[in-house]
């Protein structure tokens, strides 16, 4: 006997968003295989229909016209009279060798997230993290052993530093400073941003000493070796180099609040009278409501023994331990927050 449910029981909330919720890593995985088949590349020059699309990728036609409707639909591409041409977003950032090109980026999350975040129920049973870099969070791995690989993927990471670093070089009032440091600097594209829109500025990216050679051939290329120095070490064992602003961006979450602690201590020694500290991070909004802040902070305790994101409190707080007054916190591209925080001057 089949029985039919009675409609005066049935849950009266749509379904839908949990729905789209459960499917949501398919929208990734489309724009993931959009870059890595070459689709916005082969549509930089001009439009084309799908055959055409087929034959420039190497794709095969039976899936060819559902893949690329789906990818107008999620915004990368526009379809007109039969034919596909880059969204302007597509066109900004997924065209390779382009200088605002995101590929590599979004290459290594292809790379990295999908295998950790399927551990996810087994790390939230054991409390083990599941892929451990000591240096990155996991989300470098093993790519300081390829150069190549760590070539690839600092050049996607390029671009968004240079929307971070554009940012930076108006937040603060650059004028009354000369002098800054970039912890885990990487291969200087931030702070080879900041010396460009502030001629005035002189840089060091302090960062592990396997990371120099990387360094000297970027800062080299873009002709700012006389103004962007590089400093090899460990930010726990050795000294943070002095300046009138030192730079945290993507740092303090790798560590737990012991170490956060202690590492703002040494930057506080760091930091000339008078001078700044700019923190940066995918923080947790005060109230823990945000999903992606917290998503971001689940993510680095997969990753790490230590490491997760912080509430913006927290991180004043830390800050007014190590001896900064109490600066301000504001939105950072729409999904970092930005402490800010001052040493005192010599009376």
């Amino acid at each position: 006997m089949t029985t039919t449910e009675d409609p005066q029981t049935a849950p009266a909330v749509d379904p839908g968003p949990l729905i789209r919720l459960t499917i949501a890593d398919c929208a990734a995985k489309a724009l993931h295989s959009g870059v890595t088949l070459g689709v916005f590349g082969a549509l930089a020059a001009g439009p084309a229909d799908a055959a055409e699309l087929a034959r420039r990728t190497g794709t095969h036609h039976r899936l060819v016209p559902d893949f690329l409707d789906a990818l107008v639909g999620l915004g990368l591409l526009r379809r007109t009279a039969g034919r596909y041409h880059n969204s302007p977003l597509a066109q900004a950032y997924l065209v390779p060798d382009s200088p605002s090109y995101l590929g590599g980026f979004i290459e290594l999350t292809n790379e990295t997230l999908y295998g950790t975040w399927g551990r996810l129920t087994e790390a939230l049973r054991s409390g083990e993290p599941q892929h451990l870099d000591p240096d990155k969070g996991g989300f470098v791995g093993d790519r300081h052993q390829d150069p190549a690989k760590m070539k690839r993927f600092l050049a996607g990471l390029d671009a968004y530093s240079d929307r971070m670093g554009a940012e930076l070089a108006r937040r603060l009032d650059w004028g009354r400073h000369s002098s800054f440091v970039d912890l885990g600097g990487a291969r200087g594209n931030l702070a080879a941003v900041l010396v460009r829109a502030h001629p005035h500025l002189r840089a060091t990216c302090f960062d592990l000493e396997r990371t120099r050679p990387l360094f000297t051939e970027h800062i080299g290329g873009l002709g700012l070796a006389d103004r962007v120095a590089f400093a090899g070490g460990d930010f726990f064992t050795d000294p943070v180099p002095p300046a009138d602003v030192v730079v945290l961006g993507h740092i303090l979450h790798g560590f737990d609040t012991a170490r956060r602690r202690d590492l703002l201590g040494r930057v506080f020694e760091a930091v000339r009278p008078g001078g700044t500290v700019l923190v940066y991070d995918r923080m947790i909004d005060d109230d823990r409501s945000d999903p992606e802040r917290l998503l971001s902070s689940l993510h680095m305790r997969l990753v790490s023994p230590d490491g997760s994101e912080y509430r913006v409190a927290d991180c004043r707080a830390w800050l007014r331990g190590a001896g900064f007054t109490d600066g301000d916190a504001q939105p950072l591209l729409g999904t970092h927050t930005l402490v800010t925080a001052h040493k005192e001057a010599a009376a």
